[in-house]
């Protein structure tokens, strides 16, 4: 609902799309000739944020895309918010929490 009026024609998105090799992925947005590949998470602990990152990696791999997005949710009540940029092998994660 928030995507299609930013989009407004010049692109279009996937919710749940799947891959050519079969994983699955959050929302995959084509906007003027680019793909952003998008993961978004509950926020469930450090381990389980890495594991979405190696997902999100995957999922770059899958799409031949070098940047990708990482949006966690964290429901707890001394939640830390934060933005951070990862480089894992040759490939870019900015990681959002909110």
């Amino acid at each position: 609902m928030y995507l299609r009026p930013i989009i407004n024609g010049a692109g279009n998105f996937y919710v749940e799309d799947q891959s050519r090799t079969r994983l699955r992925s959050d929302i995959v947005i084509d906007y003027r000739s680019r793909q952003y590949v998008i993961e978004c998470k509950i926020w469930r602990g450090e381990t389980y944020n890495q594991r979405g990152e190696s997902q999100l990696g995957d999922y770059l791999d899958a799409y031949g895309v070098k940047k990708g997005y990482l949006l966690s949710f964290n429901f707890n009540k001394k939640k830390e918010t934060s933005i951070r940029e990862l480089v894992c092998d040759d490939k870019i994660i900015l990681e959002v929490v909110v």
